[in-house]
C-alpha cells in the first residue's frame, strides 16, 4: 500500500528521465519522480517556454528545451505527455535521437495518454519494428485545472494505471514501468491496447462527450440563461468535465473513433429504450432499471476491492468495551436472515408481486437482494425493512453481465447455485476473501448428480463457481434422492430448489433435522412440498404464486441477547415477535437445559413462520453435554453459547458439531483462542469443545473472564460473541475486526449500549493490501 511519508529510494530505477510536456500529467509525473527519488536527474521538452524556466527556477529539471535533440541524449527513459494527435510526430523525434546514438536501443519509451492503439501505430510508423523499450501507460487520474501550475506529485496516489504489455515489449522494460508507478503511489493493472480503448471509451471519452454535448443543448436553448442559473446540482457535477480542454478531447474522440461510436449506439440503445418506458408509462421497468442502477453503483465498488458488501470505505473497526453487570429492557431484533434470503429468492421467482416488510437490511441479505437485480428482477426498496419484488416468473431471470457477487454471504452462494443450476444461461458467482475460501463441493457434488454442469476453485473446491446453463449441456436437470453427510439447512435447500425445475422428483434426506424455512416459505408460494420425516421432497415443473412475507426477528440475533440476559445479574431483557421455527430453537432448548429462566409470551404466527416475545432473567446456568439432536437447530448459536458455558457450574461438552469448523471462520478454533485468552479452561475436540465452566453456586455473579484482546477474524458472531463475555469480565476487552457485524445484526452495538452494556467503536484505515 502507498505510504505518502515514504522516504526517496535509495536506488533509483532511472538514470535520467526526459519528460515530453510540461502539461498536468507529465509535470506531476516529473514532480513524482523527483519527490520519490526514482531518479537523479529529470529533463523535459516543451513547446512553452515558460513552463520550462519555471521548472528550472523551482529545481524540477536538470535541462529543458522545445526540440527534444538538445536535452535527450543520456536518457534512458521517455514519459510521452502530449495530446494524442502530436504523438506520431514526437514518436518520429525519438527514432531520430535513437537513429543519431542519443538513447540507446532499449531506452524505455512509455506514455499517459488516454488512447493506446494510436501511440502503438504511431511507434509503427516511426521505427519500422516496435522498439522493445515501447510500455503504453494511461494513469487515470487527472483534476479540474491544467498547465504546470496544477502539477500535483499526489495525482496519482490510489488511483489506477493501466499498463499495455506488447509481446515485443522487454520484460525488464515493463517491470520498471510498473515500479515506478507504484512508487509513486499508483495501482497498477495490465490490459491489452485494444481492450483498454474500448473500456476507456464507455468510461471515460462516451462521458465526457455527453457532458459536452448536454452543455451544448442547453446554451443553444431559447432560455438557456435561466438554464443555466436554475441547474441543479445534478447537472453542475455531471457538467464539470465538459470544462475540460476541448483540443484534448476532439483528439481523443478522433484516435478512439471506432470505439467511442460503438459506445456511443450502444448509449442510443439504451436511450431509447428509457423514452419507450416513459412513453408507455411502464413503472414496474422504469422502477427496475432506476433501482438497478441505483444499487449497481455501490455494488461494484465492493466487487472490485471485495470488501464487505455495506462496507462504503476502507475502515476497520474494533470494539472497546468496559465491563458492565446488568441488562434490562424491551428490544425489537433485526429481521431473520434466513427468511429474508428466501423472501428474496422466491419472491423473484414467482408470478405476481410479493411485498415483504422486516426485511434484514444487512450485507448478506443485501447481497442476494443485489444478485437478483443484476439478473433482470425490479426490487423496489429496502425502505425501512419493505420491499416490492416484481416477480419474472420460473423462467424469467436473465443472465448476468457481470459475475455474481454474493459478498459474505455462504447462504447466498449455495442457494443461489440450486437456481442458477437449472438456468438456460451460464454464471459465475464469486464473493469476498472470506466467503472465497469457504468450501462449495458440498452443494457442486450433489447438483452434478442431478446434471448439472458446475466448476469449482482449486483443490478445495472454492468459490468462484462457474455454471453453465442447461440449454448450454443440451437437458434439464434430473431429480435425485440424496442423502446428505451433514445436517445442513444449505445443502438441503440448494437441492430442493435446484428440483423446482428438474424432472421428476428431488428427494432430500437429512441425518439431523435442519431449518425448515425453504419448505415452510414454498409451501407459502403454494409450491408443493412433501414431508415425510426427515425426507423431504419436490416435483419439478410448478409455479410460485407471489404472496406478502412478513420476515419476524431473527433468533440468531436474539442469541447473544439471550445469553447476556441470563449471566449477569438483576437482568430481564424481552425480545419483541423473535422467530421460535422449531428448526431454530436448538438455542432456548440448549440454554433450558442449562436452567436459564426463559419465558415465552404472545405466541402467534407472522408470515407462516410461528414467533413470540421472549424473557430472559439472570440465571445460575449449569454445564451439560450437549444433546447432538440438538446441534443443527443451534448451528450459528454455539459462539455465544460457549460464552455461556463458561460462566456455568461444571463441564459443557459439545460433539457433532463439525459444521462449525467452515463457517466464515473454524468457530471452534478462533472461539477456543479467545476464550483461553480470556483465563478459560477449554478444550478442542475434532467435533466440538469440552468447556470448564467457572461460575458458582451462591447466587452471585462473580468476574470468569479476565480483560484482553480477541482478535474476531472478521467473523461477526465471534465479535458478538466476545461482547457479551464482558458482562462477565474483570477488565476490559477489545475486539479486532468488527466492521463484519453488519453482515448479520446492523446496529448491534447501538442496542447493546441501549440495554446496559459499553462498547466503543472504533474505526481506522485498514492495514491490509
Amino acid at each position: 500500500m502507498y505510504n505518502p511519508k515514504r522516504k526517496p529510494n535509495k536506488s533509483p530505477l532511472s538514470q535520467q528521465v526526459c519528460v515530453i510536456g510540461l502539461g498536468l500529467i507529465g509535470a506531476s509525473v516529473a514532480q513524482a519522480i523527483k519527490d520519490h527519488g526514482l531518479s537523479p536527474r529529470i529533463v523535459a521538452v516543451d513547446r512553452h517556454a515558460l513552463s520550462l524556466a519555471e521548472a528550472m527556477d523551482d529545481g524540477l529539471l536538470q535541462a529543458g528545451s522545445a526540440v527534444l535533440s538538445d536535452v535527450v541524449a543520456g536518457s534512458d527513459m521517455i514519459v510521452i505527455a502530449v495530446p494524442v494527435q502530436t504523438v506520431p510526430a514526437v514518436m518520429n523525434d525519438i527514432a531520430a535521437a535513437m537513429r543519431a546514438g542519443l538513447i540507446a536501443s532499449d531506452c524505455i519509451i512509455t506514455d499517459v495518454c488516454s488512447t493506446k492503439v494510436n501511440v502503438i501505430e504511431a511507434a509503427q510508423a516511426a521505427f519500422g519494428a516496435l522498439p522493445t523499450g515501447l510500455v503504453p501507460a494511461h494513469p487515470i487520474a487527472g483534476a479540474e485545472h491544467s498547465g504546470y501550475h496544477a502539477r500535483r506529485a499526489t495525482l496519482f496516489v490510489n488511483h489506477s494505471v493501466i499498463v499495455c504489455t506488447l509481446e515485443s515489449s522487454a520484460a525488464k522494460a515493463i517491470t520498471t514501468v510498473c515500479r515506478i508507478w507504484e512508487a509513486i503511489g499508483a495501482q497498477v493493472m495490465t490490459m491489452s491496447a485494444t481492450r483498454h480503448d474500448q473500456i476507456l471509451a464507455h468510461t471515460s471519452h462516451l462521458p465526457h462527450l455527453l457532458a459536452f454535448n448536454l452543455v451544448e443543448q442547453l446554451a443553444g436553448h431559447d432560455d438557456n440563461l435561466d438554464m443555466f442559473r436554475y441547474a441543479a446540482g445534478g447537472f453542475r457535477d455531471f457538467s464539470r468535465i465538459a470544462a475540460s480542454d476541448p483540443k484534448m478531447w476532439h483528439d481523443i474522440f478522433f484516435a478512439n473513433d471506432d470505439a467511442i461510436i460503438k459506445a456511443l449506439d450502444t448509449y442510443n440503445d439504451y436511450l431509447q429504450h428509457l423514452r419507450t418506458l416513459i412513453v408507455q408509462k411502464d413503472s414496474t421497468a422504469l422502477m427496475g432499471l432506476l433501482g438497478r442502477a441505483q444499487a449497481a453503483r455501490r455494488h461494484f465498488g465492493h466487487m472490485l476491492s471485495s470488501t464487505p458488501y455495506t462496507d462504503t470505505s476502507t475502515m476497520s473497526a474494533s470494539y472497546t468495551i468496559t465491563p458492565s453487570t446488568t441488562v434490562s429492557g424491551t428490544i425489537a431484533i433485526p429481521g431473520d436472515k434466513s427468511v429474508s434470503h428466501r423472501s428474496i429468492m422466491l419472491g423473484s421467482l414467482a408470478e405476481g408481486v410479493t411485498r415483504v416488510t422486516g426485511f434484514l437490511e444487512g450485507e448478506d441479505a443485501l447481497a442476494t437482494l443485489q444478485a437478483f437485480r443484476d439478473m433482470g428482477v425490479t426490487i423496489e426498496g429496502p425502505h425501512d425493512g419493505e420491499l416490492v419484488i416484481h416477480g419474472v416468473g420460473m423462467n424469467g431471470l436473465k443472465p448476468s453481465k457481470t459475475p455474481i457477487y454474493m459478498g459474505n454471504s455462504g447462504t447466498s452462494m449455495r442457494l443461489l447455485s440450486g437456481i442458477l443450476a437449472a438456468q438456460s444461461f451460464d454464471s459465475v458467482l464469486t464473493g469476498d476473501a472470506s466467503l472465497t475460501k469457504r468450501p462449495m463441493e458440498r452443494v457442486a457434488a450433489p447438483l452434478r448428480q442431478m446434471g448439472a454442469i458446475i466448476q469449482s476453485t482449486g483443490e478445495k473446491g472454492t468459490a468462484p463457481l462457474s455454471i453453465t446453463g442447461r440449454a448450454t449441456a443440451g437437458e434439464t436437470l434430473k431429480g435425485i434422492d440424496y442423502d446428505m453427510p451433514v445436517a445442513s439447512a444449505q445443502i438441503k435447500s440448494c437441492l430442493l430448489l435446484a428440483g423446482l425445475w428438474a424432472e421428476g422428483t428431488t428427494s432430500v434426506t437429512q441425518p439431523e433435522v435442519s431449518r425448515d424455512h425453504t419448505e415452510r416459505m414454498l409451501q407459502a408460494f403454494g409450491y408443493p412440498v412433501t414431508v415425510d420425516g426427515n425426507r423431504i421432497s419436490v416435483t419439478g415443473g410448478g409455479t410460485l404464486t407471489a404472496c406478502d412475507i412478513a420476515v419476524p426477528a431473527d433468533i440468531s440475533s436474539a442469541a447473544f441477547f439471550m445469553v447476556a440476559a441470563a449471566i449477569s445479574q438483576n437482568s430481564e431483557l424481552t425480545l419483541k415477535q423473535v422467530g421460535i421455527n422449531p428448526t431454530r430453537t436448538g438455542i432456548i432448548d440448549i440454554l433450558k437445559l442449562m436452567q436459564a429462566d426463559i419465558t415465552l409470551s404472545n405466541q402467534t404466527h407472522v408470515g407462516g413462520e410461528p414467533v413470540a416475545d421472549i424473557t430472559i432473567r439472570a440465571s445460575q446456568l449449569v454445564g451439560i453435554e450437549i444433546p447432538e439432536h440438538l446441534v443443527p437447530l443451534a448451528i450459528d448459536e454455539f459462539p455465544v453459547l460457549f460464552i455461556a458455558a463458561s460462566c456455568a457450574v461444571g463441564r459443557t461438552v459439545l460433539t457433532g458439531a463439525k459444521e462449525l469448523r467452515v463457517k466464515e471462520s473454524d468457530r471452534i478454533a478462533v472461539m477456543a483462542t479467545g476464550l483461553q485468552t480470556l483465563g478459560i479452561d477449554c478444550e478442542v475436540t475434532e467435533d466440538g469443545m469440552i468447556i470448564n465452566g467457572k461460575g458458582v453456586t451462591d447466587g452471585s455473579y462473580p468476574a470468569v473472564f479476565g480483560g484482553g484482546h480477541i482478535v474476531s477474524h472478521h467473523d461477526h458472531r465471534i465479535a458478538m460473541s466476545f461482547t457479551v463475555a464482558s458482562l462477565r469480565a474483570s477488565d476490559t476487552i477489545t475486539i479486532e475486526g468488527t466492521e463484519t457485524v453488519n453482515t448479520s445484526f446492523p446496529d448491534f452495538a447501538g442496542l447493546a449500549n441501549q440495554v446496559g452494556m459499553a462498547i466503543t467503536v472504533t474505526e481506522s484505515e485498514s492495514t491490509e493490501a
